[in-house]
């Protein structure tokens, strides 16, 4: 029987068949894999199992009474069939074997800090997960996009989980859908259309109430403000920390990640992806968001727009002010430029945290993109005292 311990967790792969005749056997190898590593938990494997009978499930059971957190997993339909059949899955979780994808050579659509969205179809996308531990985020992503469709708010909620290599997928049918990025690409022509439907998606979210299960943002914003500490003085923390805490708690949706790489058009309906990052707060947070994927994450350097959304630096400018000015349905720029320096005390200062932590494995090179941000942050922090607008 072949085994992998890891982290106090151990893995027992079960093959073949099991049966009455060599169940036993089985019994006393698992048995002495578990004597000889003492886990915390346990999970058997059953990837490579062709059939067991109930002299099988009775070893599995055994080993359950000293791991009452134990889980079968990679299940073919065939086994899970007689888990399910004998009443096995009430009593033990059992998962499934994932599909498998190859996505190598195909086109990426997107990429974020958690994953990279590639075609793998003309229908289906595929969003590959960066950690290989990633189930849990996966698992969280599919209930948040459940939630926001049955709330009203367009998304595309994935039908399949997928092993990529190392890691795990989650699977999309999108059935001739472009993202707004790859509109934009074939024709600058369709900005004022990319920008209309932006903000209608925007009031969708915007007039949802949140489930109080969401993540509230202030929380996150106020951790930001801890992890720079060291940047600002004494005086401008609190003073930030002030504004962030007087934002009022609006308690409506917020996307988190909200730009054209993350909206798609099919046919005639604008869907939203990326649903991971869901969560509740005051619309400011969503304008920083934004407005850190149009020119924030570019403040240092603008060409990291364009290697980010495939459009020109000016282009993405062009497309934040456009979308502002339709969401607050102003043409007032002073009015543009007060939500935008706003919207940047908070996008810039996401933008802050993760450039110190970047930064932090990589010595010198995220230097002057910090300073930028520390630079702006504080000369905004001098010209308002209040987040709101």
């Amino acid at each position: 029987m072949r085994s992998d311990y890891k982290e106090a967790v151990l893995t027992l792969f079960f093959d073949g068949h099991i049966d009455s005749v060599n169940s036993p056997e089985v019994e006393e190898e698992a048995k002495a894999l578990v004597a000889k590593f003492t886990p915390d938990s346990l999970i058997i494997d059953a990837q490579k199992l062709e059939y067991i009978s109930s002299a099988g499930l009775r070893v599995i059971l055994k080993l359950r009474k000293d791991f009452s957190s134990m889980r079968v997993i990679n299940v073919s339909l065939s086994i899970y069939e007689i888990f399910d059949m004998t009443g096995f899955t009430e009593i033990v979780p059992v998962e499934k074997a994932m599909r498998t994808y190859d996505v190598s050579g195909c086109e990426v659509i997107g990429e974020g800090a958690n994953g990279t969205v590639y075609r793998v179809a003309r229908d289906t996308i595929v969003k590959v997960y960066k950690d290989a531990n990633s189930i849990d985020d996966i698992k969280r992503e599919r209930e948040l996009s459940r939630t926001a469709f049955v709330l009203g708010i367009p998304t595309a909620i994935p039908y399949d989980v997928v092993r990529v290599g190392d890691t795990y997928g989650s699977v999309f049918e999108l059935l001739n859908a472009k993202s707004f990025d790859e509109l934009l690409i074939e024709d600058e022509g369709k900005l004022d259309f990319v920008v209309k439907k932006s903000v209608d998606i925007m009031h969708i979210i915007h007039s949802t109430i949140a489930p109080e299960y969401l993540p509230h943002q202030r929380e996150t914003a106020m951790k930001w403000v801890s992890e720079v500490t060291g940047y600002f003085t004494g005086e401008q923390l609190s003073k930030l920390k002030g504004m962030i805490e007087a934002l009022p708690e609006e308690g409506m949706m917020v996307h988190g990640d909200l730009h054209i790489k993350n909206i798609m058009q099919q046919n005639d309906e604008t869907l939203l992806i990326d649903m991971d990052t869901l969560c509740t707060g005051h619309p400011i947070y969503e304008l920083a968001f934004m407005y850190n994927a149009y020119k924030g994450f570019g403040i240092d350097d603008p060409e990291v727009i364009r290697n980010f959304l495939k459009i020109s630096p000016e282009l993405a400018y062009d497309l934040w002010r456009k979308t502002i000015s339709a969401y607050l349905d102003t043409n007032d720029d002073i009015k543009l430029n007060e939500v935008e320096d706003k919207a940047s005390v908070i996008g810039l200062l996401r933008v802050m945290r993760r450039a110190i932590r970047i930064g932090q494995k990589k010595a010198e090179e995220d230097k002057s993109l910090i300073a930028a941000c520390h630079d702006k942050i504080t000369d905004l922090l001098d010209k308002y005292d209040t987040l709101e607008y």
